[in-house]
């Protein structure tokens, strides 16, 4: 749903210009460094890129779900560890208290996550708990007006600056399953809180992921988000449901990118005499490519239309996701074909989007994951 069409084309053409102008420059040195420059952080705070999803009432720009996927495509035609700096604030990291908190936790934090103030974090993957989060350990124990949380929670976006963490733990420890889970806004500065070393991770320099480590840090009461326990579980998957739609797009964005850079090293490098895109060949995986990432693209804005329109979506978002994920993959492989020798070499971008681009099908829900969803759902959709 497009609520303003001018509004929208002056913040994609932004979006694109800053994405030309400033991001792409800079993805050598942030591989290089594994850092943001600041500057550039700041920059994406004044285009309100941290706001995209969170209500005009609180300081956001409240994106519809095909405005926010029309904005991450441009967004994704760069290193997403670019993305990945607002990412988890205009997803996960919010979505949960925009969906399920009270008006006392939305007035208290949106304000200050729109304007990037506070980056959010999203703690719910475990060392013994990924894609089966219902079997979390995390801890929330009541104690008078607090909670008291131990456990550990793993590669966790965005933890090493986070100023918030949107925390996922079992308030009632005799319910195994999904139900005894609760979410809570955790301040990071809590006393008990520890952070791990940075992982060192196979692409996506400058996007950080860590530990982060619960001893007996105490969470005050109000801040369970709903004021009710049993929920959080819940709270996440529909956080997840749309985080999906997000991802795909930013998949969407990359191949557009990587297929571009393949194409024009096409149409400019000679062998045998003539461009290599000449070659039927070569024709044959930019075509292939193309169709993909088209098939992609349709996809993902028809499941953030059916989002809108308030329909149905978790088929296909998880689709979508899948889809997408699994798409921009094949289409960075067969750039570094299209490029031989020297996509295999640092200095061409399509060897870091090559290795960049694998951790789509890992997080928001590995691809096994989605295929599980989507049966699930049909199954059910079936019986009834």
């Amino acid at each position: 749903m497009i609520r303003d069409p001018e509004i929208l084309t002056a913040l994609v053409d932004s979006v694109r210009r800053f994405v030309r102008e400033r991001l792409v420059p800079a993805e050598h040195e942030v591989s290089e460094t594994d850092e943001i420059p600041p500057a550039i952080v700041d920059e994406m705070r004044e285009l309100g890129l941290f706001g995209l999803t969170i209500p005009e009432a609180y300081g956001g720009l409240e994106l519809t779900m095909e405005e926010e996927v029309l904005t991450m495509i441009e967004m994704g035609q760069t290193s997403p560890a670019f993305r990945s700096v607002f990412g988890t604030t205009v997803g996960i990291g919010s979505q949960g208290i925009l969906m399920d908190g009270t008006e006392e936790q939305k007035a208290k934090f949106l304000p200050k996550m729109a304007t990037g103030e506070i980056i959010a974090s999203f703690a719910l993957t475990e060392p013994d708990s990924g894609s089966d989060s219902a079997s979390l350990r995390t801890t929330a124990i009541k104690d008078g007006d607090h909670y008291v949380v131990n456990g550990t929670k793993r590669f966790i976006t965005n933890a090493p600056q986070a100023g918030i963490f949107t925390l996922m733990a079992r308030t009632d420890p005799a319910k195994k399953g999904a139900s005894g889970i609760s979410a809570f806004i955790v301040d990071a500065k809590s006393p008990g809180i520890t952070l791990g070393k940075r992982d060192k991770k196979m692409g996506q320099k400058g996007a950080h992921t860590c530990d982060v480590i619960f001893d007996n840090c105490r969470v005050p009461a109000e801040n369970l988000i709903g004021g009710v326990e049993g929920k959080g579980f819940y709270t996440a998957m529909k956080v997840l449901d749309k985080g999906r739609i997000h991802i795909a797009a930013i998949c969407v964005g990359v191949a557009k990118r990587i297929l571009d850079d393949a194409l024009r090293y096409a149409v400019e490098r000679k062998q045998f005499g003539q461009p290599i895109g000449e070659f039927q060949l070569v024709q044959a995986m930019l075509a292939d490519s193309k169709t993909e990432l088209y098939a992609a693209e349709c996809m993902v804005l028809d499941a953030a239309r059916k989002r809108d329109l308030k329909l149905p979506h978790s088929t296909e978002a998880s689709c979508a996701k899948l889809y997408a994920s699994e798409m921009v993959g094949r289409v960075a492989d067969r750039g570094v074909q299209i490029l031989g020798g020297s996509g295999y070499i640092a200095e061409h971008a399509m060897e870091r989007f090559y290795r960049d681009v694998r951790l789509f099908r890992l997080y928001e829900g590995t691809s096994q994951i989605q295929q599980m969803v989507i049966a699930r759902n049909m199954i059910k959709e079936l019986a009834q």
